[in-house]
């Protein structure tokens, strides 16, 4: 006991130490996954939108975990804003917006990939106009030329390759060495209005929290109507509502339960095998039938009767054809070397030569040899491999 005591002290030591090490060498790393989370402080979530949401909208927003074709299903609603941010919607939920929008709401839709089915039937063509690393997003409207955003890390580059004609351009992306792309539109659509954005990046933490920025920002929603907005942001029941969440979030505890953990499954490893019972050892059950085999053949090599060897070697041959390829033994004649060389695809020389040998066995008056055994013996194996 004391023996296994000392391996667990060593192992748990050494665990320890290299939790410590790791801890202590630790760096702390930058999440720049573009989530368009609201509750994300990474670079790309919307933590600060979201907290800048209800002074910017005059708390007369609505958020709503719902996809819009749930919500819209559900509740009838007068004319209204409608907000979408880089979000995945199904096909029915965007109808469901055109509806609203069709009776006279405003949707604001911030998305660098909308379904193309969609965005055809609103007026636009959205795709890559760009691949440089940095540009700058800019408004049309002369009240708000001074109002602009530059995107230094990671821009989509996304933007309109086409849009109809009565569409109305309120901003461009801007670059040193390419002509102005639109990036934000307007569409009358039915009684409403569609403004259309294909980079959202410029709602992120990283771009909210630069010096100015937010100016534009507030330009762009500054488009939508006073009155009562409904943003359909990600659904927050996806929080882990496991009971050990709170252990789990926690490094130093996370780093304990595994260690606690993984000490336990050593202990009952170690101590199920030090007292488990001992397995006796059980011989396998001879086969006696090789050893039969290896008596009798002994003893015919010790009577020296190869004639009778040849024989039942023979015998076991032909029966062999008559049980799996079905061919009639009584005559060894060539139309039965002709069809045993069928049934085989052996050489014909080979299947005579083995006729030959078989009728030498069978005949009682025959002078047999222990190379003629050892002949046929090698060419029935042959035959039937």
């Amino acid at each position: 006991m004391k023996k296994t005591f000392k391996i667990y002290a060593v192992i748990f030591i050494v665990v320890m130490v290299i939790l410590a090490l790791l801890e202590v060498n630790k760096k702390e790393t930058t999440n720049w996954r573009k989530n368009f989370n609201i509750h994300e402080k990474s670079p790309f979530g919307l933590f600060v939108f979201n907290n800048e949401a209800k002074d910017l909208f005059k708390n007369n927003l609505k958020k709503i975990e719902q996809t819009p074709y749930d919500y819209y299903t559900q509740h009838k609603k007068e004319v209204h804003n409608i907000i979408v941010i880089e979000k995945e919607l199904d096909k029915e939920s965007w109808k469901k917006i055109l509806d609203e929008v069709s009776n006279g709401s405003d949707a604001m839709i911030l998305v660098s990939h909308a379904p193309k089915d969609i965005s055809d039937s609103i007026g636009y063509h959205s795709s890559d106009i760009s691949f440089e690393e940095e540009n700058v997003l800019k408004l049309t409207d002369k009240k708000y030329q001074n109002d602009f955003i530059k995107l230094d890390k990671f821009p989509s580059g996304r933007g309109f390759s086409y849009i109809k004609p009565n569409v109305e351009v309120l901003g461009k992306t801007v670059e040193k060495n390419n002509s102005d792309q639109a990036n934000f539109i307007k569409i009358r659509f039915g009684k409403g209005t569609i403004y259309a954005h294909s980079e959202p990046l410029f709602l992120t933490n990283y771009y909210l929290l630069k010096p100015g920025n937010i100016k534009y920002a507030q330009d762009v929603f500054s488009y939508l109507q006073d009155r009562e907005t409904i943003w359909f942001v990600e659904n927050d029941t996806k929080v882990s509502r496991f009971f050990m969440r709170f252990v789990l979030s926690n490094p130093a505890l996370k780093y304990a339960w595994w260690l606690f953990l993984g000490g336990l499954i050593l202990f009952i490893f170690f101590n199920a095998k030090r007292k488990q019972r001992i397995v006796p050892v059980l011989e396998p059950l001879r086969n006696t039938s090789v050893d039969f085999v290896k008596s009798i053949g002994n003893l015919y090599l010790q009577e020296g009767d190869f004639h009778d060897m040849m024989a039942k070697k023979a015998q076991y041959f032909l029966n062999k054809v008559r049980m799996d390829l079905l061919i009639d033994t009584q005559n060894l004649d060539a139309e039965f070397a002709k069809k045993l060389q069928l049934k085989t695809g052996k050489n014909i020389e080979m299947i005579n030569e083995a006729i030959v040998l078989i009728r030498k066995g069978q005949d009682p008056y025959a002078h047999v040899m222990k190379e003629d055994l050892t002949r046929l013996n090698k060419l029935l194996d042959e035959i039937l491999k």
